[in-house]
């Protein structure tokens, strides 16, 4: 079989990195397990109890990647066999590695079972793989692909699958990621704890954070505008020529409308899902699809001046906000609740997407046409 560059290589590394977040989450209060030797800390014990919740969770966690490391070795020219094999066991390691580590988090209780369900879970992801492989549907994703997408489109196509899992933690405005700016204060005031210089430092942090006005409603409409084009512009880009660039603005609405649903049921309640739909923001929304549409006569170092306009305006409008009203309540509910270990991958990747986005289309304009 001959070799191609495969997006399931990209994914599986990006995957592996939030495989180590879920796993290692919250990263403090590492320490040497009191009275263990190297020989202990090195094995893993059984549970005593059972958590079904965590079971399926370390099961479903690890089926994704098993089968990225399936696909990308059969892409990549492997054997079946060779696939088979790797697809179970980098997977078994790198989940035998973060439970050993976990040893020195307090918080976190390295356990064989947990490492049993991954690597089932790897086992189950791969077996899917080999399935798809063998009835044809990752010949039909090639070719599906070949015919939307211009070569080396993976970084781009990349982009625009994770968007909507960004949007499922709660945003300062509807699809206004990337506010780094209360990141930035808190690394600054953990940075300058306990130095001289750390009461001026958090006093000015302070100041600046309390004298940031609401944003005016026009600029939570250009946000929210700006934010259902950038990953239009994004896959219009890479995006063939004709209908299928005609199709990008009408299925980055309806994803934004239902993860957005989805995110707002998950932080606030079934019954609040609906409240973020206003009429300013359905016609902001639809205004933004129509003019996604319109750019879809474009050709692609146009739709990649745009992408960078769009997405420069969006972050800094929203960092020159204050913080979601909401966030300290819905984290408060995440941390509290079994997505402890979750809700800060769909955050990270809301807040550095835009920035991703901007550094892939400034590579783009300074390519030679396509």
């Amino acid at each position: 079989m001959r070799a191609h560059r495969s997006l399931a290589g990209l994914l599986a590394g990006i995957y592996l990195l939030l495989l180590v977040y879920a796993s290692l989450y919250p990263f403090e209060g590492w320490r040497w397990p009191a009275g263990a030797q190297a020989s202990e800390v090195l094995q893993l014990q059984w549970a005593p109890w059972r958590n079904r919740f965590d079971e399926w969770s370390n099961l479903l966690g690890y089926a994704p990647f098993g089968a990225m490391l399936f696909a990308m070795t059969v892409r990549s020219g492997g054997s079946l066999g060779a696939a088979a094999l790797i697809s179970t066991l980098v997977p078994a390691c790198v989940s035998y590695g973060l439970e050993v580590l976990q040893h020195f988090i307090p918080q976190r209780f390295p356990s064989l079972r947990d490492w049993v369900c991954n690597v089932l879970g790897a086992l189950s992801g791969a077996a899917l793989a080999w399935l798809a492989q063998v009835v044809g549907l990752l010949d039909l994703w090639r070719r599906v692909r070949e015919r939307w997408f211009v070569p080396q489109s993976s970084a781009a196509v990349f982009l625009v699958l994770i968007w909507p899992w960004g949007l499922l933690f709660p945003t300062p405005v509807p699809l206004g990621l990337g506010q780094l700016g209360p990141e930035w204060r808190d690394f600054l005031a953990w940075a300058v704890a306990g130095t001289p210089v750390e009461a001026n430092v958090t006093g000015l942090v302070g100041e600046a954070a309390r004298a940031r006005p609401p944003l005016s409603q026009v600029r939570e409409t250009l946000v929210t505008a700006f934010g259902l084009l950038a990953p239009c512009l994004v896959a219009a880009v890479v995006t063939r020529p004709g209908w299928r660039r005609w199709l990008l603005a009408p299925v980055a609405f309806a994803m934004a409308m239902a993860v957005m649903t989805l995110s707002t049921a998950l932080n606030f309640g079934p019954d609040h899902a609906l409240t973020w739909v206003t009429p300013s923001t359905m016609r902001t929304l639809l205004l933004a699809a129509a003019l996604g549409c319109a750019l879809a006569l474009a050709g692609p170092r146009l739709s990649a001046a745009a992408g960078l306009v769009a997405l420069t305006a969006m972050v800094v409008i929203v960092n020159d906000g204050p913080a979601d009203p909401y966030y300290a309540a819905s984290l408060h509910g995440w941390e509290q609740g079994r997505f402890i270990r979750f809700h800060g991958l769909a955050q990270w990747i809301g807040l550095l997407w835009p920035y991703a986005a901007i550094a892939w289309l400034v590579s783009q304009l300074g390519r030679g046409p396509r």
